[in-house]
């Protein structure tokens, strides 16, 4: 943590790195900061695809995707089987780390700057208790458009992650509600699936208990080619929209009486964030399971660097975001006889920052 530190006193203190309003400075350097955290990023995603419990060199994984490509048939089993891995299995989670760590650290940010909290992250208002539920739903009762299959599993959990935003749209349509309100609602809408789910589980046997636990802490380990699509598109769409939001979205931080007098309705515009990371966080959940911590924790990290701008938060908030869940995902790869779900990583590595950031904040009064 005191390296962590002396890094960002370093970026602070030499040349002005950062101006005083806390913004990043403009021209070479800001490209610099940028690509101090890309540049790691494609090296970690590249070699991601060769970390494996089995034995595995870079040099054999790169050649498994050549081989790949050419359409070179495997002689030997060990062959097939190191190419299996390669291309249908460390690829896709190398793809999909990228694309969910940059959606969930994207959503984190937005939400924290939109209603002002920041403890705020994309599961804030009960999308991960609803996700759970539906899995649970279709998992334990076998109650799914596709019961019995992964693709039923994946939908319900999708409908039912959208249902805590739509009880807050319906709950704030008519009445006048302040974030707070908002956050209180969800709150009440995840004690209500928590509850339900936990008694689903008591009627669950051994097995389906082992795929819920592990859906619950976030995996990318479900991951193939077919679900690539959606995580990317939902990567996509939470950085296009919320980029091109992104001085909305900085008035709305500002105060509900300056957005107003700047002419931008808070209310309308907190309603349609809502849904959008409420689509993109459900998108990425449904295939992943609740990875936490990316969404809380990244954005405070890209803050530090970048200040409080969100024309500079949210492409930094996707890199970094990016770059833990895939390094994270390589250590729960390696770790005990069959690995680990990524969600336990990113709790450990996120758990200490958060506790640093909660006691950083207490000092210096809630921005």
């Amino acid at each position: 943590m005191q390296i962590f530190g002396n890094l960002l006193s370093h970026f602070r203190s030499k040349d002005e790195f950062i101006d005083a309003d806390g913004f990043i400075a403009k021209g070479k350097r800001k490209t610099l900061c940028y690509l101090i955290f890309i540049i790691p990023l494609v090296i970690a995603s590249v070699f991601s695809i060769s970390v494996s419990l089995y034995p595995m060199t870079f040099q054999t994984a790169i050649q498994a995707v050549i081989d790949a490509i050419n359409g070179k048939e495997a002689i030997a089993y060990e062959d097939w089987i190191m190419r299996e891995l390669v291309v249908n299995t460390y690829i896709p989670r190398a793809i999909a780390g990228v694309a969910v760590g940059a959606t969930l650290a994207v959503c984190g940010a937005v939400m924290q700057s939109a209603i002002k909290n920041p403890l705020a992250d994309p599961y804030t208002t009960g999308i991960s208790s609803g996700a759970m539920f539906g899995m649970t739903l279709a998992v334990v009762a076998g109650i799914s458009f596709f019961p019995g299959t992964e693709l039923g599993n994946i939908i319900n959990a999708f409908i039912f992650a959208l249902i805590p935003t739509a009880v807050i749209i319906l709950f704030t349509l008519r009445r006048k509600t302040t974030p707070t309100t908002m956050i209180l609602i969800g709150i009440g809408v995840m004690y209500v699936f928590t509850a339900a789910t936990t008694l689903m589980k008591y009627t669950a046997s051994s097995s389906d208990i082992a795929k819920l636990y592990s859906w619950g802490v976030g995996t990318l380990a479900e991951v193939s080619w077919d679900s690539i699509p959606f995580v990317i598109t939902a990567a996509f769409v939470a950085i296009g929209v919320f980029m091109y939001m992104n001085g909305t979205i900085n008035v709305i931080g500002a105060g509900d009486n300056i957005a107003t007098a700047l002419g931008v309705n808070p209310k309308r515009c907190r309603q349609f964030i809502l849904v959008v990371v409420s689509m993109c966080t459900a998108t990425v959940v449904c295939f992943t399971g609740t990875i936490g911590f990316v969404g809380l924790i990244i954005p405070h990290v890209a803050r530090m660097f970048f200040g409080s701008n969100l024309k500079y938060v949210i492409p930094a908030s996707a890199v970094l975001g990016a770059l833990l869940l895939v390094c994270s995902d390589m250590i729960s790869r390696v770790i005990g006889t069959s690995g680990l779900p990524v969600g336990v990583i990113t709790t450990v590595i996120g758990s200490p920052l958060f506790i640093y950031f909660l006691v950083k904040q207490r000092r210096n009064g809630w921005s």
